[in-house]
């Protein structure tokens, strides 16, 4: 069963306002913003990755998506799986680091001890408080909104390429991939002028296909928009397979949101002043999905958009 017909099993169970749907990152109750993620080792992160990047990875990626809803992070619950003690260690090791760097309690959780050998499997659940005005759903976009991404993407993705060893290292690409900076400030000081907004955390176009079937809009996205890093474009040069080859990789952790073309002026003024780019890359549309242009010719959709769970 893919996760999308999971979900949708799900929906039946999960009636209350709170879950909106189960069609976004997070739940809305009594003025708390709730997620909760996973990681696994093969999947979502190398078996010779350290434990203290991975404690890292496991915090940002959930901070990412209380980032998305313009809350303010107050603490976290963590699910962890006992194995070596040495690893063990380290991790807690990293965990404190990585909650003191972003003034989080740590709650309270859960342990289980795994068979050896097993992969190692985490789970956290974060809690934040939402901003005043309410968090914003992935379903707000409307039609004639312009679409942004902060940062670039698609630095994690050869991030990744490099520790497999497929590609010659570059320090911002491995830092990208090993320890994501959710954009918690600027999703707090956005808040005010987007209708819709989530983090890329799948891939910027899996992602956007995601906001637009809540939104029931289409979303066009313009390829030679995308923000791209020098160290990405230095080791792949061929700009329209960089931009799809961007577009399609995971664990960017940057924001995706809509807004009315009226506030461009205030978003760029937000950017500006905590020093966080942010790119309009597109606009929504009457219809549904996502279409992809380049310099106004329509490209073909990719057979693969992001990572599938």
């Amino acid at each position: 069963m893919s996760e999308a017909d999971f979900i949708a099993r799900l929906r039946s169970i999960a009636t209350d306002p709170a879950a909106r749907g189960l069609a976004d990152d997070t739940a809305v109750f009594e003025g708390l913003v709730l997620t909760h993620d996973m990681i696994v080792e093969g999947i979502h992160f190398l078996p010779d990755d350290t434990p203290q990047d991975v404690a890292w990875k496991l915090v940002a990626v959930n901070l990412s998506d209380l980032a998305a809803k313009g809350a303010v992070p107050v603490g976290v619950l963590v699910g962890y799986s006992l194995g070596d003690d040495e690893w063990d260690a380290a991790f807690v090791e990293g965990l404190d680091t990585v909650l003191r760097r972003f003034g989080i309690i740590l709650f309270g959780g859960d342990t289980v001890r795994v068979p050896a050998g097993a992969p190692r499997s985490f789970g956290l659940t974060a809690i934040g408080r939402a901003p005043e005005g309410g968090a914003p759903p992935r379903s707000g976009v409307r039609p004639g909104d312009q679409l942004w991404v902060t940062g670039t993407i698609g630095n994690a993705g050869l991030g990744l390429a490099m520790r497999l060893g497929q590609v010659d290292p570059d320090e911002t690409c491995l830092a990208a991939y090993r320890r994501p900076q959710p954009q918690l400030t600027f999703g707090q000081a956005v808040v005010p002028h987007v209708h819709a907004m989530m983090d890329v955390s799948d891939g910027l176009l899996i992602d956007a296909e995601r906001l637009a079937h809540a939104s029931g809009c289409e979303l066009t996205l313009m390829l030679e928009s995308l923000p791209l890093s020098a160290a990405l474009l230095a080791v792949r040069p061929d700009v329209l397979d960089t931009r799809l080859a961007a577009a399609t990789a995971g664990d960017d952790y940057q924001l995706l949101f809509a807004a009315d073309p009226a506030d461009a002026a205030s978003i760029r003024e937000i950017a500006a002043g905590l020093n966080v780019p942010a790119t309009p890359i597109g606009h929504a549309g009457v219809g549904e999905g996502i279409t992809l242009t380049h310099r106004a010719q329509r490209i073909v959709l990719p057979e693969r958009l992001g990572f599938m769970h």
